[in-house]
């Protein structure tokens, strides 16, 4: 983390027992008694600053001295709600108890306008804050290494080149973290989809440690519907009833299953631990490739490996 205008970092004069990053998102869409003051331009359907899609909601830590394509490391993956906001904690104290330098910290929301208004706003955007919760004392594990593997798009089936990395000498106990979400608009017939692609297809996963796979996992998430609490009586409302947690949304899209994510909610990592991942202090590499992606279909990925010492 940086200052605006300098590079010395944030967080000093560790360790940390505890450190949690704390994020809340607001909408320019919602509560709905905002239209008063911002109502819709003539002509359009919503307020020009609401965007009332779910969008790609990423926060990470990159290394402004790093050399350049170096993966940044992704902290929380998320999706907005449909137009409503969201409110996100993370505990990040492995990562502040190793890092020694500064790092810049970015939010990504993809959004975009629709310049006519019909189904978003015209200019369409979010706001976000967040600052760091952060209790000085003994480190509550002996992290040692935080090495970001990868973090970017994957468009097509072909493996992804192996990664190298190296565990430090002290090295006990390992963990990997890895983060995905299907998104797209293709038009796949395949059976594994029950809409567009990616966003609607259940792929199996392969993840490989030292060329070994250790890992074949379908990430795909059934729970969208604990997002939607109806809300009947709301008479601000310019649709009549709507989800709580995803105003702008239609129920159905709300609660429908998707590749690894829910409107409105985390995408937790997959994790494996020392028993399926290489543990011996050296070199290493990391790869993956995902089965059938669509032509016009994205897997966004990310990964990370966390090196602990003995206790």
């Amino acid at each position: 983390m940086t200052r605006s205008g300098d590079r010395r970092p944030w967080l000093h004069d560790g360790p940390f027992a505890n450190v949690n990053l704390v994020v809340d998102l607001e909408s320019p869409c919602f509560p709905f008694s905002k239209w008063k003051t911002d109502p819709p331009p003539s002509g359009q359907n919503w307020p020009a600053d609401c965007d009332a899609f779910d969008r790609n909601f990423e926060m990470a830590l990159e290394d402004p001295s790093a050399a350049k394509g170096t993966p940044g490391q992704e902290l929380i993956r998320s999706i907005t709600p449909f137009g409503g906001p969201e409110h996100l904690e993370q505990d990040v104290t492995d990562t502040f108890n190793v890092i020694t330098t500064a790092r810049n910290f970015h939010v990504t929301i993809p959004t975009y306008s629709d310049s006519k208004g019909q189904v978003s706003g015209s200019n369409g955007g979010w706001y976000v804050s967040a600052h760091l919760d952060v209790t000085p004392g003994p480190m509550p594990a002996p992290v040692v290494a935080v090495i970001p593997l990868v973090y970017g798009n994957t468009t097509d089936s072909n493996k992804v080149t192996d990664v190298p990395y190296t565990l430090p000498p002290s090295t006990a106990t390992v963990r990997l973290e890895y983060r995905v979400t299907g998104h797209g608009g293709a038009t796949d017939p395949s059976s594994a989809c029950i809409g567009p692609a990616e966003e609607f297809c259940k792929r199996k996963h392969h993840v490989f440690i030292d060329d070994k796979e250790i890992a074949a996992p379908s990430p795909w998430r059934t729970d969208c519907t604990k997002n939607c609490t109806m809300v009947t009586n709301d008479p601000t409302s310019p649709f009549g009833p709507y989800c709580g947690g995803d105003p702008c949304g239609s129920p159905g899209s709300v609660n429908a299953s998707r590749a690894n994510w829910c409107p409105g909610s985390e995408t937790p990592p997959l994790t494996w631990d020392q028993t399926v991942v290489a543990a011996t202090p050296g070199q290493h590499s990391f790869s993956y490739q995902i089965d059938n992606v669509f032509m016009g279909g994205t897997w966004r990925v990310s990964a990370t490996l966390y090196a602990y010492a003995a206790q």
